[in-house]
């Protein structure tokens, strides 16, 4: 599973967060807002990506570690993260190879890729000193019509590709209790979770497919043969063309979740 994570993200880095919809940036900023992170304090960003929470990050404390699984991210965090005190480099979540102990762990939209969560949060406890706090961004509840759009992929996909929000209640993420007790489990305290509407908009149905293949829905198409792509999306077009407002954008409210505790 890391290999082909580490592949769909190497594919989409270049694209990743750049098609003109406001997303992954706000999230990660929402969570180093929710983290409360000082001048001074020590903050590793667990699959830092392009930078979206490493920069604020960086920015609020003084400096930062990020690590991520893809080189290309990598690469261009660095340059994201150009000018600031930051030590990037590729690293797996699962078991982080740094150094010493870290006031912050941060983790935005990385948590359900990851093949063990809880063994995951465990090694991040690890790294935490006495009192250090950890946060990480999932999605929460989403409308029935953008289930609708989703489930254009449900034919295609094995078990294990499923989108996180919608495997139903047996996923630690399908509710804020699930993904508390989660994190609970990896021996953190002081569990909370704090919510946020996030509008997303889309001009058309052709930037949300552009949108879709430069983010980690790009490995749901991949399991959609060839010769089926366009009738699948032509049916995601349809299904969109519903949503679409009074403005002329398609849109949805996508709730985010940030799940808050300390070591």
């Amino acid at each position: 599973m890391a290999d082909g994570v580490k592949e769909t993200f190497d594919a989409v880095a270049d694209e990743y967060d750049a098609v003109g919809v406001d997303f992954f940036r706000p999230i990660a900023r929402g969570l180093v807002k929710a983290l409360d992170i000082r001048p001074g304090e020590r903050v590793l960003d667990v699959g830092c990506g392009k930078g979206a929470a490493l920069v604020p990050a960086a920015e609020a404390a003084g400096s930062a570690t990020g690590i991520d699984l893809s080189p290309r991210m990598v690469e261009l965090a660095k340059e994201a993260a150009a000018g600031l005190d930051v030590d990037v480099r590729v690293g797996d979540a699962m078991a982080p190879d740094v150094e010493g102990s870290f006031d912050v762990v941060c983790s935005s939209l990385v948590l359900f890729f990851l093949p063990d969560p809880a063994a995951a949060l465990a090694a991040w406890n690890g790294l935490l000193r006495d009192g250090g706090r950890v946060g990480v961004s999932t999605f929460g509840p989403y409308s029935e019509s953008w289930q609708a759009v989703d489930d254009v992929f449900k034919p295609y996909l094995p078990r294990d590709l499923a989108d996180p929000r919608t495997t139903g209640a047996e996923s630690p993420f399908a509710s804020d209790e699930g993904v508390e007790r989660l994190v609970g489990s990896a021996g953190f305290t002081d569990v909370r979770t704090i919510t946020h509407q996030l509008p997303v908009r889309f001009t058309d149905p052709d930037q949300w497919y552009r949108w879709s293949m430069s983010v980690g829905q790009r490995r749901m198409w991949m399991q959609v043969p060839e010769a089926e792509r366009d009738g699948v999306r032509e049916q995601a077009a349809d299904r969109l063309e519903l949503m679409r407002e009074t403005d002329g954008h398609i849109g949805f409210e996508q709730t985010v979740r940030y799940t808050l505790a300390r070591r």
